[in-house]
């Protein structure tokens, strides 16, 4: 069972890139987002989310009073701040005001998934087994490790996504421009097409028993690249 999450962000390139990234750990379907504080509340009411992640800095209502309306209608989807602000004040406020936990920005995506899985774990609502097998692959999405006939491999964070993006569409086949827009560096810039096709190399190389005769990242010819669903 996977889990639903709604993100709350007025900005719509970190609204946009918080959902991406998110999509690289979870089915797209099970992402949903709002720009608005009327939105936000709307889609709570409609969608019952497993999770909100919710900016703070939001146009009309903060966060905040966002977190505080929900748990006066004692509304318990369990909350994670995320905010600019480094002031502590502001996360005791936070929590009093009925949030589970705070983030500062920018963060990384290991962070953001350790915290997401602490919050979930506290609800019992950590959506059943976070493992992914494919072949002499098994991925554990909770923990962000992979490992190759039963042996931990370490993946750059630009790896491990691009994997996970692969999979997490299985059965479809992603153009390199489907790739490139949802995957970027670590300094927060899109990579450029040549330097995905050296990622595809790196990723085969280590998760491939042959990286030359690839079994498990499919390419087809003219189109993209492919994990199938054997």
């Amino acid at each position: 069972m996977a889990i639903d999450i709604l993100v709350v962000e007025d900005e719509y390139t970190e609204r946009q890139e918080l959902t991406q990234l998110l999509e690289t750990v979870t089915p797209p379907e099970h992402i949903r987002s709002a720009a608005t504080c009327s939105a936000a509340i709307a889609a709570i009411s409609q969608l019952c989310p497993d999770l909100i992640l919710l900016d703070v800095n939001l146009p009309g209502m903060s966060g905040f009073d966002i977190c505080t309306s929900l748990r006066q209608r004692e509304n318990t989807c369990p909350v994670i701040f995320l905010t600019s602000r480094t002031d502590s004040m502001d996360e005791l406020n936070g929590m009093l005001r009925g949030g589970d936990d705070y983030i500062t920005k920018p963060f990384r995506l290991k962070e953001l998934l350790v915290r997401i899985k602490s919050v979930l774990r506290r609800y019992n609502r950590t959506g059943g087994d976070a493992t992914v097998k494919i072949k002499n692959i098994t991925i554990n999405t909770n923990e962000a490790k992979v490992y190759k006939n039963g042996e931990e491999i370490v993946l750059t964070a630009m790896e491990y996504r691009l994997l996970l993006i692969l999979l997490n569409n299985r059965g479809k086949v992603l153009s390199r421009s489907q790739l490139l827009e949802n995957i970027w560096d670590v300094e927060g810039d899109f990579v450029e097409d040549n330097t995905l096709t050296v990622y595809i190399k790196r990723l085969r190389d280590k998760i491939e028993e042959d990286a030359a005769s690839s079994q498990i990242i499919k390419t087809v010819r003219g189109l993209g690249y492919m994990i199938d669903n054997e």
